[in-house]
């Protein structure tokens, strides 16, 4: 599978094998339980992020493994998108510090 990733001016193709996205259900479980505690959302804090949220988040920290060229979080993080939000072709992450700013195209 591929996800696009749009940061700024710039496009991202990340190809996540499809195993992963139906059979890293520990490591997204794992992500779940930390945000299940609530998450400081840029200015807002929200106490049970919902689905599109948990993705927001995910696709902040999708910008923190580009900043650090960390490949296998990357195909990770995204497989975690593709397994939440099925469909999703495009992510379009806010990069001006609103979280909530970031959106997903099917």
């Amino acid at each position: 599978m591929i996800l696009n990733i749009s940061i700024e001016d710039q496009a991202y193709a990340v190809e996540v094998p499809d195993d992963f996205v139906t059979e890293a259900t520990d490591f997204f479980a794992t992500l779940d339980k930390d945000m299940d505690r609530g998450w400081q959302m840029s200015r807002d804090w929200v106490d049970n992020p919902d689905t599109e949220q948990r993705c927001q988040i995910i696709a902040d920290r999708i910008l923190g493994a580009f900043e650090h060229e960390n490949k296998k979080s990357l195909i990770m993080l995204s497989a975690y998108i593709l397994n939440k939000l099925p469909g999703t072709k495009t992510v379009y992450i806010d990069t001006n510090g609103e979280m909530q700013g970031t959106y997903f195209e099917s």
